[in-house]
């Protein structure tokens, strides 16, 4: 079982793109919704749905075969190609 929630997430990739919680514009998860402990593991979609804006980068959720995790894309066109999410 991997029990995590979505901040602990969110703050894993944006550190790996650079930013922190801080460069959050807009999200559409409330505290609570950031902070709920789910399985992330292989299964079933556990964790809620969401948005979140910085100034680059737009992160939603990506879930293959029940395994949950986040992706993003540039927020403005600037050239760079999107990996297929999902799997």
């Amino acid at each position: 079982m991997s029990k995590t929630t979505w901040k602990k997430e969110l703050e894993a990739t944006l550190w790996a793109v650079g930013e922190t919680l801080a460069d959050i514009e807009s999200n559409t998860m409330s505290e609570k919704d950031m902070n709920t402990r789910f399985d992330s593991g292989f299964g079933g979609s556990e964790g809620c749905a969401f948005t979140v804006w910085t100034k680059n980068r737009v992160y939603f959720p990506v879930v293959y075969d029940g395994a949950e995790w986040i992706g993003s894309v540039p927020r403005n066109p600037n050239g760079e190609a999107t990996d297929h999410q999902g799997g």
